[in-house]
């Protein structure tokens, strides 16, 4: 059964789908499927040519759709579905000509979020639940809600997925600030609002705790120091009585050196490499037109 929760926000998906359309399409169409004779149809095979994680299945369904409703895909893997080569990930049925139309668009869509997920799902294999891995901001402009879906569909979580989200402030916010002023100021200005304070020393991640900060994300630490950071987080909140924020590892962080910050006892770990360095997954689309 699919899960609506790994589908971006279908208006996002309509507005790119057309985007790309318009820029493989501009100005005479496919000039080359218009030889074709337009009553032929075709059945066509999605297939996977690397191990990895599926997502962008709505987007290659409305891809189809917006070239010619009379194409339809049937999936037999769907999004957050772990695939191998060879695997068959759906059939679409329909024209050939408006099939072959369709084709390149669907399986960038596809393959593109499919690395995402994969990316992200390396990530989550690594934690092996001993923390929560995050995404970040850093994705390609316009595609954010896409990459954020391919995320969730890799298994990973989603950080804010924009300005108005919540409050995060870091370094440059506190120029004027203290992170006490801070996080009073903002409580006040935005009451129920996620406050997220970037911490770079030890003494602001306790002034964090003090001030009552929602999650504290601990910058450029070391795997040893984030341990400490830890342990006496742990103790501020034994010794007050007080439900400390979360803690969230962050800055330079990659897959290749993930392993030691799972282990430290922070909350969460982000990285802007899950988004922003994956690779599209290969993934092909085998037409074969029907008997006439």
């Amino acid at each position: 059964m699919k899960r609506h929760d790994l589908d971006p926000p279908l208006a996002d998906i309509r507005f790119l789908v057309e985007r790309a359309l318009a820029e493989d399409l501009t100005p005479f169409g496919d000039l080359t499927s218009s030889l074709l004779d337009p009553t032929l149809n075709a059945t066509a095979q999605f297939n996977a040519r690397q191990s990895g994680v599926l997502a962008g299945t709505k987007c290659a369904e409305m891809t189809f759709a917006a070239v010619d409703p009379r194409l339809q895909i049937e999936w037999v893997k769907t999004d957050g579905d772990r695939v191998e080569p060879g695997d068959l990930l759906g059939v679409a049925t329909g024209p050939f000509a408006r099939m072959l139309t369709a084709e390149r668009t669907a399986l960038n869509f596809l393959s593109h979020l499919s690395g995402v997920a994969s990316n992200a799902a390396r990530w989550v294999d690594i934690a092996a639940g001993r923390v929560t891995v995050w995404d970040t901001r850093k994705t390609t402009p316009g595609y954010r809600s896409l990459q954020k879906a391919a995320v969730r569909a890799g298994g990973a979580a989603n950080h804010r997925g924009n300005l108005s989200d919540w409050l995060m402030l870091k370094d440059n916010h506190l120029v004027d600030l203290s992170i006490t002023e801070a996080v009073e100021r903002a409580r006040s200005l935005w009451p129920g609002r996620t406050i997220h304070v970037e911490a770079d020393r030890a003494e602001q991640m306790m002034e964090a705790l003090n001030a009552g900060a929602d999650i504290i994300l601990l910058d450029n630490f070391t795997p040893p120091e984030l341990i400490q950071l830890v342990a006496d987080a742990d103790a501020w909140a034994a010794e007050t009585g007080q439900k400390r924020s979360l803690l969230e590892a962050s800055g330079g962080i990659t897959l290749d050196t993930f392993e030691p910050f799972a282990a430290t006892g922070v909350d969460l770990v982000s990285s802007g490499s899950i988004t922003n360095s994956a690779t599209v997954l290969d993934i092909g689309l085998d037409v074969v037109p029907d008997q006439t």
